[in-house]
């Protein structure tokens, strides 16, 4: 059998195994509104400035700054409105020696004007049937006016290829007038749970069993991930059964996942259908808790990706090969962002391997702060959920004590450095 003998690699050697491979998808435009949360399969380009024209950001008055060279509270300096005009449209005047123009948020600056005195540091009048303005404070040149291009020029790149759509991206492309966008297509990740324990999600409890939750979570963060989730349903304790839904899924799919059935145990089938398949195995063990029964091969170009049956240890195996391999297969930032935090309370447990506990990151004004969520234990659901962040502990430690620095993965921010290389 091809996974009989199990020599554990550190976490950082198989992230890189997992990374000489890759998902080559074609792309396909969407209407920008359905375009969030995909990734961009081009590099996007400004086809104007941004302003496109010099403009008021507030509600005020058009003024010249050299008028109130010598205003103060003591000697305002009085200007007569000569017009009013709003957002899109343009002054028909010149604003002249002694004059001024009532302008509104977004407006374009008329010509003569070169500064923009807000409502509320003026008075208005009326002198003589005429609309006026009292000044009182001194302007300079440019004051209060967002200036053509100032945010972005014409020819800069705006987003590039790889980019992960949000609301704030959707007003970018819908400012410079991106009705279609062209987007990766997502990866279509099957899924398998194995196990004669698993009940489905709407059955009642049974003596012995226990609810699938394996095949939901890791759809909802290959989901989360950026690839689609094709649930395939739980595998029949049958080796002829397993193997001709396997081999027959792998055709419609761009990577499969199953979870469960990668250990050594007597009802563990996907070790031989792996070899029965003629599948390359990249590792079958990790050194890592939870998870280090985790079993990755590659058949047909296509990888395959065996998790431990634990919640926890599955959680754990996805986030650190499943993420990357989609994120990288989309251009995407490919790995969970590290950093540092000051543990909250002990951890006495040894370390034979690297461990990855499931934790709380707290960012106070004092420090980034983390602590363990639930129960550290492979079969534990409660401290997936509760969790934002991996605390990495590295395999030969004897345990940490509360006031220890440690190593942090936050499951909310990404980053393109690779967190298992120093």
């Amino acid at each position: 059998m091809v996974v009989e003998r199990r020599t554990p690699i550190q976490i950082g050697e198989g992230v890189k195994r997992v990374l000489t491979y890759t998902i080559h998808k074609s792309s396909e435009q969407l209407a920008v509104e359905n375009t969030t949360n995909r990734v961009l399969a081009e590099d996007l380009v400004a086809d104007h400035d941004v302003p496109p024209f010099d403009r008021s950001p507030y509600d005020g008055f058009a003024i010249r700054a050299e008028d109130t060279g010598e205003a103060s509270q003591h000697n305002p300096v009085f200007l007569k409105v000569v017009e009013e005009i709003g957002a899109g449209e343009v002054a028909a005047s010149t604003v002249k020696q002694g004059q001024a123009i009532r302008i509104m948020t977004g407006a374009a600056i008329p010509k003569g004007a070169d500064s923009v005195a807000m409502f509320e540091v003026v008075k208005e009048h009326e002198q003589n049937s005429e609309p006026m303005i009292e000044v009182a404070r001194r302007f300079t040149k440019g004051q209060n006016i967002s200036y053509r291009g100032e945010d972005t020029t014409e020819g800069t790149t705006l987003l590039k290829k790889g980019t992960l759509i949000t609301p704030g991206v959707i007003a970018l492309l819908a400012t410079f007038g991106y009705a279609q966008v062209s987007v990766y297509q997502k990866p279509r990740i099957g899924i398998f749970a194995t196990g004669t324990e698993l009940l489905d999600i709407s059955e009642p409890l049974q003596p012995g069993k226990i609810r699938n939750s394996n095949a939901y979570m890791i759809a909802a963060q290959v989901k989360e991930m950026g690839g689609e989730p094709v649930y395939f349903g739980k595998l029949k304790d049958d080796f002829d059964a397993c193997f001709e839904a396997i081999s027959t899924a792998i055709g419609k799919v761009d990577a499969l996942i199953t979870t469960g059935g990668v250990s050594v145990g007597d009802y563990d089938y996907l070790p031989a259908i792996y070899e029965k398949l003629g599948a390359k195995v990249l590792f079958n063990k990790i050194a890592m808790r939870p998870g280090s029964v985790t079993t990755i091969s590659e058949y047909d170009g296509k990888l395959l990706f065996g998790l431990s049956g634990n919640p926890s240890a599955c959680f754990v195996g996805g986030e650190l090969f499943i993420r990357p391999f989609i994120k990288q297969s989309l251009g995407s930032t490919p790995f969970l962002s590290k950093t540092k935090a000051v543990l909250q309370s002990n951890f006495p447990k040894a370390n034979p391997f690297t461990r990855l506990v499931r934790s709380k990151v707290q960012f106070k004004p004092t420090g980034i702060f983390v602590k363990p969520t639930g129960l550290d234990k492979s079969s534990s659901v409660t401290s997936i959920a509760e969790a934002n962040a991996f605390i990495v502990l590295p395999g030969g430690t004897r345990g940490f004590e509360e006031g220890a620095e440690v190593d942090v993965l936050l499951f909310e921010s990404e980053s393109e450095h690779n967190p298992w290389i120093n």
